[in-house]
């Protein structure tokens, strides 16, 4: 157990909080291959808001929450939707749902099969759609 687990009470045997596997979207073209994705799986898009706080407090929710082992799970899509605004658009009008933030999309067959925002976000939901 190292000195800060120590300090500040880390238990053994305590479940380790695993990294959610974001894929990042950055072009238009990361977006046409992730919804190819979902032609053989469902995938799960998340539009963030770097300046928003409710954004920041969903997607640590999500983070937290994340209890798949590490390579297990759906194909987990991240836009900075402040830096690509144009992935944002493009989702919006592919999807036929409308613009959000932020905004968890589960997305199979080039469908949106489930859409929420804000605080309606929560881990449960979308492992229930999965």
């Amino acid at each position: 157990m190292g000195f800060f687990d120590q300090l500040f009470g880390k238990q053994e045997g305590q479940k380790q909080q695993l990294a959610l596997p974001w894929q990042p979207l950055r072009s238009l073209n990361d977006l046409e291959a992730a919804l190819a994705q979902s032609e053989n799986e469902k995938i799960v898009l998340f539009k963030h808001s770097t300046r928003c706080s409710i954004s920041s407090m969903a997607k640590r929710r999500l983070e937290r929450s994340w209890d798949y082992a590490e390579g297990q799970g759906p194909k987990m899509y991240f836009l900075d939707l402040i830096a690509y605004r144009e992935i944002s658009n493009a989702i919006a009008e592919e999807l036929g749902v409308m613009h959000q933030s932020p905004q968890l999309i589960v997305v199979q067959n080039g469908q949106a099969l489930m859409d929420c925002s804000h605080s309606d976000i929560h881990w449960e939901e979308l492992q229930a759609v999965l």
